[in-house]
């Protein structure tokens, strides 16, 4: 049966992508969560061309990846220069990665026009790159840049700059549709002639979307033979973006019966698109096919009764194989069992006749429509429906706090500093901590008041934050959303918060962050008992 290596470059090409921007720390996050997807290759970036990307294979060579080999991109060597003497092949053997990709001029409108330089000068090129590199190391791709556009303008010089490939020691050959601008009758042409002169070659394909044909074009490459494809998890990338990999992977496994992920992995796949849009901060689309939250919303009164009736009526795949859900949004009857069924995951016994659960399904629309929301922020919404089955606690009580943010000196970043004053049973503590920022400030100080009390709160730390503005009035007067992320060593959990004043929301974050931290270790107390 034939296997497709799914070769991700999120982290790379996706960047590429206006206002979708990624810090080293949220790369080599992303990274682990492609792992644990089970992608074959993650493109950490172009060591050769700046700091950021130089500093992740630095890190992640520390961590141990089950499933994944990262590599590493760069160019053919200057056309002025040499492959020995090359800063950018350099850069990518220093990378210490067990693969690199390499691109190269397919195109003579590129060779002419970008570089300069002479066709057989190019092919010299492509071969002395990739003969540099190839024994120092373990897997080398070559991606044929404009591959299909090229072809079409010189079929001749298109084939023979994969011939040269070949002659480097290229291990797979991936055809790149760069400009978008292909259908997938000439990608299946273009492949059928590089197959027939080059038999023995392994293929791959990269596609862009500038046409909106990305994942056709790729499924289409991979019913001509192609053994990798590669693209972006919700198919981010310059211009238009590039082929969707949650589009790619699950017409591959569910449409095609081709193997490509663990056949468990499907189901972590809305769970690996909505992390990535979150580290980025930017918002999903509701439509994507597969993982978006309206790709299995039923709203029209014949769809919904039918869907309710057998599934298959108006679902093309069980929302559950890819880890979607359906949703029902105009049935409260739907709405009271989605509640159920969310605290029966939380080991709560709800019937959806009970009055609670209507309570919660009101409550949690008026705060939807407020601007919350839960999906990264599921320890907010245990603690909402244990707080309606009357099963929450309290901690601690606010009675005051004051967060004071100065700027002593222009050229100097601002000091900020909290104090807090909270009462615990019948005791008050107060206390202050400075901090990397007003938040950052407000967190140490509530915990570190909080840990006198509760030392279990010792472990737990703040690991993430982001702010959204949401749409509605302008300007320094918008509500803002702030999600946070924390951990304890063995698990992270997400809360949320929503109001006009960045710091009343930051503070309703921090504080379900602690409720649900001591929440769980009550269960696991209760669990010894």
């Amino acid at each position: 049966m034939q296997q497709v290596k799914i070769y991700d470059t999120t982290l790379r090409d996706g960047t590429q992508a206006e206002d979708f921007n990624l810090s080293m720390e949220d790369k080599i996050r992303i990274a682990l969560k492609l792992d644990e997807l089970g992608i074959h290759y993650i493109e950490g970036g172009w060591p050769g061309s700046n700091p950021k990307d130089v500093a992740f294979f630095e890190e992640i060579r520390s961590y141990e990846l089950k499933n994944a080999k990262v590599a590493a991109f760069g160019s053919t060597h200057h056309p002025q220069g040499r492959a020995d003497t090359d800063a950018n092949l350099k850069a990518l053997i220093d990378a210490r990665v067990p693969v690199a990709t390499i691109f190269g001029k397919s195109w003579t409108v590129h060779v002419r026009d970008a570089l300069h330089i002479t066709l057989e000068r190019n092919l010299e090129i492509i071969r002395d790159s990739l003969a540099f590199l190839r024994p120092n190391i373990e897997t080398l791709f070559y991606d044929a840049e404009h591959l299909f556009d090229g072809f079409r303008a010189n079929p001749e010089f298109a084939l023979a700059t994969l011939g040269k490939a070949i002659e480097g020691g290229a291990d797979c050959l991936v055809l790149c549709d760069t400009n978008g601008g292909n259908l997938p009758s000439v990608i299946r042409e273009i492949m059928q002639a590089v197959k027939d002169r080059y038999p023995a070659a392994a293929l791959g394909i990269h596609a862009h979307n500038d046409s909106e044909l990305a994942v056709a074009n790729s499924l289409t490459a991979v019913e001509l033979g192609a053994v990798q494809v590669q693209g972006t998890i919700n198919g981010v990338g310059e211009r238009c973006g590039n082929a969707n990999l949650c589009s790619i992977i699950a017409n591959l496994m569910l449409k095609m019966d081709i193997p490509c992920l663990p056949d468990a992995s499907l189901r972590r796949l809305r769970e690996t698109s909505r992390f990535v849009l979150e580290l980025a901060n930017v918002p999903p689309n509701r439509s994507q096919p597969f993982v978006g939250r309206s790709a299995f919303a039923h709203k029209g009164g014949i769809h919904v009764s039918a869907v309710e009736k057998n599934p298959l009526t108006y679902e093309h795949i069980d929302p559950a194989l890819v880890g979607n859900k359906r949703r029902i949004l105009v049935s409260d009857l739907s709405g009271r069992a989605t509640i159920k069924r969310k605290a029966e995951d939380y080991g709560l016994r709800l019937d959806k006749k009970d009055p609670v659960a209507m309570q919660v399904l009101d409550e949690l629309k008026e705060l939807e429509n407020q601007g919350y929301q839960y999906e990264a922020a599921e320890a907010s919404f245990e603690l909402l429906i244990n707080r309606a089955m009357g099963r929450s606690k309290r901690w601690f009580e606010l009675v005051s706090f004051r967060v004071i943010d100065q700027k002593l000196k222009e050229n100097e970043p601002p000091v900020s500093e909290a104090t807090i004053l909270v009462k615990v049973g019948g005791r008050l503590e107060h206390t202050a901590a400075l901090g990397e920022g007003p938040v950052n400030a407000l967190d140490n100080a509530l915990r570190k008041a909080l840990e006198k009390f509760y030392p279990q709160l010792k472990g737990m730390s703040l690991f993430d934050y982001k702010v959204r503005v949401l749409p509605g009035k302008e300007g320094t007067g918008a509500r803002v959303r702030v999600l946070i992320e924390s951990h304890d060593g063995n698990e992270h959990w997400g809360t949320v918060g929503v109001s006009h004043d960045i710091i009343e929301a930051s503070w309703q974050a921090l504080v379900d962050s602690i409720n649900y931290r001591m929440l769980k270790m009550d269960e696991q107390e209760k669990c010894k008992c």
